[in-house]
């Protein structure tokens, strides 16, 4: 039976999802809870590798198990055995075949910054706090030079070992909303620190140290050391993967 989970998880406490000799990862976590309820030893595999830090609420997942536990039990079952920073919300068997990763059809991704001059005292761990006001309209007209198909390799930061560089982004929106502005990003697929990457050249752009329209240059030029600064980890998530069929469950 193949049992695919959605996971929502603080990331602040791990040292992100791949499993890890030397430090505690999600997907470790996740698999010592499979094995306590299964008895199994199950490999969980999850439709992308967040970094450390980095959060989720719509992380997806899948590992093959002959339990007898009713899959939609199954999420409450793992929760019993799962730190409080790291819940499953919802169970379901899919097909054999069904694979978390290269089944997924796109990903959407948010970053959350938080710019008043005092930092935030409870969701510091959640967001990049940005002590002056930033120019979101410019970020907004910055942002939508992302969209389509690029080579993204001035936005992807060294340890990746990728054929190409070349993804293709459907969302780029920039939001604000009192002391928040957030920066919603949908593609196809993204690279090592691809999003944090563009977070941060927006950013600059926000702060007038970088022109909006520059934005298809650096594409052009696939020079990392032209774009901007690479964003903290902690004010990203994975908020939700997409597969074929899952709109008839929205």
């Amino acid at each position: 039976m193949n049992i695919r989970l959605t996971l929502e998880y603080d990331g602040t406490g791990y040292a992100g999802w791949q499993r890890q000799d030397n430090a505690m990862a999600v997907q470790q976590r996740v698999e010592e809870a499979v094995a306590a309820v299964t008895g199994e030893r199950a490999g969980v595999v999850a439709a992308g590798r967040t970094d450390a830090g980095v959060h989720a609420l719509g992380q997806v997942c899948h590992f093959h198990t002959g339990s007898a536990i009713p899959p939609e039990r199954t999420a409450f079952a793992l929760n019993t055995h799962l730190p409080p920073d790291i819940r499953v919300t919802e169970s379901r068997q899919v097909h054999d075949a069904f694979h978390a990763r290269y089944d997924a059809r796109s990903k959407h991704y948010r970053y959350t910054l938080f710019v008043r001059p005092v930092a935030p005292a409870l969701e510091r761990c959640r967001v990049w706090h940005i002590p002056v006001p930033l120019d979101t309209a410019a970020m907004a007209r910055s942002a939508a030079h992302f969209l389509g198909e690029h080579d993204f390799s001035a936005f992807m930061d060294s340890g990746s070992h990728v054929k190409s560089a070349v993804r293709t982004l459907t969302r780029a929106d920039v939001a604000a909303r009192g002391n928040y502005i957030t920066i919603d990003f949908e593609g196809t697929g993204f690279l090592y620190r691809m999003v944090r990457i563009m977070a941060g050249t927006l950013v600059e752009v926000g702060q007038s140290k970088r022109d909006a329209d520059s934005i298809p240059e650096l594409l052009r030029d696939g020079d990392r050391r032209q774009a901007g600064v690479t964003a903290p980890a902690h004010g990203l998530c994975l908020m939700r993967v997409y597969y074929d069929g899952d709109e008839l469950r929205d």
